[in-house]
């Protein structure tokens, strides 16, 4: 089974899903997203595996959430799209993707969803 895991190696809940990915077997594709975020397209067919939008994915503690006015319920989902495409860090973390679907590990216990 293909594993990927969009991580953050300076997020313990990413660190902890990698290493009981590994603990169970799986040696996954490691994307580093603060390195080499995701595409827009890509962003999208992620967040459509997930079956969320934008913004249930922003991540608002240690990002600029607040400066950028993120908070406004007026904003689409473009708008938030481009905000994550130029601040990468606002992406929640881990999301894990597998054959099985994909999810945002937030708990950790998310990815049993989609593990063998």
């Amino acid at each position: 089974m293909t594993v990927t895991i969009y991580h953050n190696p300076a997020c313990s809940t990413s660190r902890k899903v990698l290493g009981l990915l590994r603990e169970a077997g799986h040696e996954p594709e490691v994307v580093e997203y603060l390195k080499t975020p995701p595409s827009r397209p890509e962003l999208k067919k992620l967040l459509k595996k997930m079956g969320m939008k934008p913004r249930d994915i922003l991540r608002r503690s240690g990002t600029p959430f607040d400066q950028l006015g993120l908070g406004d319920p007026g904003l689409d989902d473009e708008a938030i799209l481009d905000a994550i495409g130029a601040h990468p860090i606002l992406m929640q973390r881990p999301i894990l993707v597998t054959e099985k679907g994909a999810r945002l590990c937030r708990p950790v216990e998310k990815m049993d969803e989609i593990l063998p």
